[in-house]
């Protein structure tokens, strides 16, 4: 059974590849202090021969995070759940909904689906690997396997093993002819549909993911699902996070953004001193006052390769006093 608070993942913010880096996760976390913040996919070849430290390491205070993993070999996700863990994750996540071309050839992420036997074993040995709680995220159905009775029987058998919380890609994935870019735009949202599994696995909680840009539908969601997981809305409008975090009762008030900068030039000097290069520590601020005038400068000087050069973090803090007085 799990562990979790009940309303532990009503709101989460998407595993993204190169933009949920752990500076991402950082910044975010100041932002939405009770967010489910999710790594970028990692593939179980590159922590069983690559550099774990630098797949696995964040910062403690990101936490609650959560490790996704890609991968379709049962053996090697149980030894990525187990590395999970070890480093302080609090859960793993199975990617059961990339339709990248990359993640087709090694025949993961979305191609998963249509072996739900196969996920079953998969999830079962991250279950006995681990003991923190393995969820996986999914699509409605991919490329002809559109009835829902597809995406009922591929549920029902991971809650079989055991699984309990399922982020729903609200869209079906079609991995012939349509980029990462289109699945995400073309096949149409069917919020209903991915509802009809709450009604039929009432035990489950489920995550609703896909399309959600704006405050008001995130709160009407929130009575049928268990959870919202924003993707790029949270990227391209990062302050969104702080307004869900006040309209949902987790935080009183929209955090104070002076202190954010101030974390984020101290987090920022640190990451310089391990070797960090501060574009890459910037980069997920530049929306950051989207709509807001001086948001055009912010963004320019944040971009600057001449002043991001430089390495110091201090021009952090002069973007910042420049956006205040514009």
């Amino acid at each position: 059974m799990l562990s979790l608070p009940a309303d532990s993942h009503a709101l989460c913010v998407a595993p993204m590849i190169d933009v949920t880096d752990r500076h991402c996760r950082f910044f975010h976390r100041l932002l939405a202090p009770r967010a489910w913040l999710y790594s970028e996919m990692t593939t179980t070849g590159a922590l069983k021969f690559g550099d774990r430290q630098r797949h696995l390491q964040f910062n403690e205070a990101e936490k609650p995070v959560a490790l996704q993993l890609g991968g379709c070999e049962p053996e090697d996700l149980a030894l990525g759940a187990k590395l999970g863990e070890q480093w302080g994750y609090d859960e793993i996540n199975l990617n059961c909904g990339c339709p990248s071309l990359k993640v087709q050839k090694g025949a993961f992420g979305a191609c998963l689906m249509r072996d739900a036997d196969l996920v079953a074993d998969c999830v079962k040995a991250m279950q006995d690997a681990t003991s923190v709680p393995v969820t996986v995220k999914h699509r409605l159905g991919l490329d002809g396997e559109t009835d829902f009775a597809f995406l009922q029987d591929f549920v029902g058998k991971l809650y079989e093993t055991g699984c309990r919380i399922f982020i729903v890609h609200a869209r079906h994935a079609v991995l012939g002819g349509l980029s990462p870019k289109e699945n995400r735009e073309i096949p149409p949202l069917q919020y209903d549909e991915a509802a009809k599994l709450k009604a039929i696995f009432p035990e489950a909680r489920f995550i609703l993911n896909g399309g959600l840009t704006d405050v008001e539908t995130c709160l009407d969601e929130l009575k049928r699902f268990d959870g919202v997981m924003l993707g790029r809305a949270a990227w391209h409008n990062p302050a969104i996070l702080a307004q869900l975090s006040v309209a949902m009762g987790h935080i009183d008030a929209m955090p104070d953004e002076d202190k954010i900068v101030e974390a984020m030039v101290q987090y920022a000097y640190e990451q310089i001193t391990y070797g960090v290069p501060l574009r890459v520590v910037v980069k997920p601020l530049l929306d950051w006052p989207l709509g807001r005038r001086g948001a055009r400068q912010w963004r320019r000087t944040l971009s600057d390769n001449s002043l991001l050069d430089l390495n110091d973090a201090n021009l952090l803090t002069q973007a910042w006093e420049t956006l205040k007085q514009a």
